[in-house]
């Protein structure tokens, strides 16, 4: 019953680490789907969820190292009309996290994943980074990127990443204390991490 998050630099392939290891081990993958889980919980539409994610602020950074408050869930997601906020996404996004990790047998990509499930005996954390020309080609080869498109993309990203996590500051999502494996996309294939993350959890 592992449970595997993957935390990644913009670029190094934790989405197509994520659905390779799927594939191998049998696990559920869980991506964007947690969006469609919040919406539901929260009974709005995914845009609402999609526009929290992108604006999210020092606020959702404060409320990701906190303690989750059961009541206030039950307060929200029990109403018969829907509300979401940076406190509700948040708040939402741990119970949904957890309860993931009960059932067990998923990869989880993203989304602080390795704060929320700290300290779970039964949840490894794997951090890929890479270079940023690498990333950046990684970007035009995946996602039929022009140059110039990848290279925004990454470097857009690093920046928001740099925000979210800078706030963190020892707790920021690079400290290899918080993770299991960190794997260099640079000097490896998909196919050899993938191996090297399967090997990991045979030992266990």
């Amino acid at each position: 019953m592992a449970v595997l998050t993957i935390s990644r630099q913009f670029g190094a392939g934790g989405k197509t680490l994520g659905e390779l290891l799927s594939k191998k081990l049998g696990y559920t993958c869980i991506n964007d789907q947690l969006i469609q889980m919040i919406a539901d919980k929260a009974k709005v539409s995914t845009n609402f969820v999609e526009s929290i994610e992108k604006e999210a602020g020092s606020t959702l950074l404060k409320l990701m190292t906190s303690m989750i408050s059961k009541s206030y869930i039950d307060r929200i997601v029990g109403d018969s009309s829907g509300y979401i906020d940076e406190n509700v996404y948040v708040e939402t996004l741990f119970e949904i996290i957890k309860h993931l990790a009960d059932e067990g047998n998923c990869i989880i990509i993203g989304r602080g994943g390795q704060y929320i499930l700290k300290g779970r005996s039964n949840v490894f954390h794997i951090l890929l980074v890479a270079h940023k020309e690498d990333r950046c080609k990684f970007m035009e080869k995946n996602y039929d990127l022009l140059p110039t498109q990848a290279k925004n993309a990454v470097d857009t990203q690093d920046k928001r990443r740099a925000t979210l996590f800078r706030r963190f500051g020892t707790e920021g999502y690079d400290n290899p204390e918080h993770y299991n494996l960190i794997l260099n996309m640079s000097k490896m294939s998909m196919e050899k991490a993938a191996d090297i993350v399967c090997k990991m959890l045979d030992k266990e």
